[in-house]
């Protein structure tokens, strides 16, 4: 099927890097939830008794050094973030606050 291009249509633009960058954004935010949810669940299983820290030391530290990171890449979004989410501000300010 062959489609024609409007006059005033822009020409699509392809630009390997910017979907390799996107890829890449797209996977590091993948792994910080992956790793949260690895932190959450050791949590999980300490809290519920079925795994003792002092018994699997190196699974407890593995953990430590996964939570301390990730509190280390937290801290470095929020304040490297780029500006403040457009849809958020409006949401709030439809719903008055």
């Amino acid at each position: 099927m062959m489609t024609r291009r409007f006059a005033g249509a822009p020409t699509p633009r392809y630009d390997p890097h910017m979907r390799r960058s996107r890829l890449l954004h797209v996977l590091s935010e993948t792994f910080w939830v992956f790793a949260l949810g690895l932190i959450c669940l050791f949590v999980f299983f300490v809290v519920m008794g079925a795994l003792s820290p002092a018994q699997a030391v190196g699974v407890t530290v593995a953990v430590l050094v996964l939570a301390a990171l990730w509190i280390g890449h937290a801290m470095w979004e929020s304040r490297h973030r780029v500006g403040r989410d457009i849809d958020a501000i409006r949401a709030r300010e439809r719903r008055g606050f």
